[in-house]
């Protein structure tokens, strides 16, 4: 395909349908934040899709309009929860917490929309519940398979939920977890969810939260494969026109901040928690409901910018070796914003067997093995896996007892 051919630019809101949207922002253009390259394709230049943010002025929903196929970014995905210790341990309560709150019971069906490598299903097994894993990443699905979580390497679609519901009844608790933000047909999503839910059921997704994205300066989660920036009033809303009602949003600390939404099908009696009408609130106190909001987070990160570059620049200046540490689909949109290229950083180090020995998207620096520290003696380490800083740190003691020191980008700028 030619790059025209892999993205379009819708022109509506993807919540409302309104054509009401204002750009509040642009980011640099970048590759798909997970597109790494083998050495036989470093030397080969990537396509480079925009990224620019739309308020919607009926919803207050942002969002790209920009909208890259779906198969270039996912069938052949390298991102594998099973691989972050931070984030099995993240499923394994997100599973204990669900199966408490709902009664959930030995017996009862379970799928997970986006499914990766099974993680989250894992433990819902492991209590006694039937599971399916719905991923379009073949090489993941497989490996799930296995590790013994069936697994369908395909798209989440109403006509695949009817065929599920068929084979394997209806489902008690649909998730979808750092994918209800991936796709730029939610209606569709929401349609499947509801064809496969029991009357009682419920269906819980997890998204980077806006709040948090906003005030914490967090805007390496904005990439491709996130087409919707989530906030709690628009989602409801949203909901509730799609026959669903949001009955809890709860914050959780997964990707520097996320939001887990429980919904329930319109008319059933759990009454919605505390917890929506509070986000609400808080969502209209910080002004995620106005477009200036976003034109003052763009200047913040400007700052952020300027603030890394002059660091970096003058460590590189006193002839000093930088090496990144995580290779995060988010590390793209940082690197690629801010310029971190092969001038600033010389390797990056990853644990994922997947990325190892590959090279970044678009800026194509080496992704080695953590061996790759003791082994090259780099002076510091920019945490581009920020969110887990204190867990790298901690693991990584001997190279800071060495005498190596520590870069941490967001959500502000540290040397430790």
């Amino acid at each position: 395909m030619t790059v025209i051919e892999l993205c379009r630019r819708r022109k509506d809101c993807r919540l409302c349908a309104s054509k009401d949207l204002e750009l509040v922002f642009s980011l640099t253009p970048t590759p798909p934040a997970n597109a790494f390259v083998p050495a036989s394709r470093k030397d080969v230049s990537q396509p480079s899709f925009p990224l620019d943010l739309f308020f919607c002025r009926n919803c207050s929903h942002l969002q790209l309009l920009d909208v890259v196929d779906p198969s270039y970014l996912f069938e052949n995905y390298v991102y594998v929860s099973g691989t972050s210790p931070v984030f099995v341990n993240h499923f394994k309560n997100y599973a204990a917490d669900l199966i408490k709150r709902y009664g959930l019971r030995s017996g009862d069906f379970a799928l997970d929309i986006g499914s990766n490598d099974g993680t989250l299903l894992g433990f819902f097994k492991e209590a006694g519940l039937r599971v399916l894993g719905v991923d379009p990443a073949k090489d993941i699905a497989a490996t799930a398979a296995r590790k013994g979580i069936e697994t369908r390497a395909a798209f989440f679609t109403p006509e695949l939920a009817r065929q599920i519901r068929e084979s394997h009844g209806p489902a008690r608790v649909v998730t979808a977890n750092n994918v209800f933000a991936h796709a730029d047909d939610l209606k569709a999503i929401l349609a499947g969810v509801k064809e496969l839910m029991t009357p009682d059921g419920i269906f819980a997704f997890e998204v980077s939260y806006l709040a948090d994205v906003y005030t914490k300066t967090l805007f390496d989660t904005i990439y491709h494969e996130h087409v919707a920036y989530h906030a709690v009033r628009p989602l409801r809303s949203f909901l509730k026109t799609n026959g669903l009602e949001l009955i809890e949003a709860l914050r959780v600390e997964s990707h520097g901040g996320s939001l887990r939404g429980i919904s329930q099908l319109a008319g059933e009696p759990r009454r919605p928690g505390a917890s929506v009408a509070e986000l609400v609130a808080l969502e209209t106190d910080i002004g995620l409901d106005k477009p200036e909001t976003y034109r003052r987070f763009a200047r913040d990160i400007s700052a952020r910018k300027t603030e890394l570059l002059s660091l970096l620049t003058r460590l590189k200046t006193e002839g000093k070796k930088v090496a990144g540490f995580g290779a995060p689909a988010k590390a793209t949109t940082l690197m690629h914003h801010f310029g971190l290229g092969p001038e600033f950083i010389d390797f990056i180090v990853d644990d994922s067997l997947l990325k190892q020995g590959l090279f970044s998207p678009g800026y194509h620096i080496p992704i080695l093995p953590s061996s790759a520290i003791a082994e090259r003696k780099p002076d510091y380490l920019l945490i581009l896996a920020w969110n887990f800083a204190e867990s790298i740190m901690a693991k990584q003691k001997a190279f800071h007892e060495g005498g190596g020191h520590f870069i941490v980008p967001l959500p502000k700028v540290e040397v430790k």
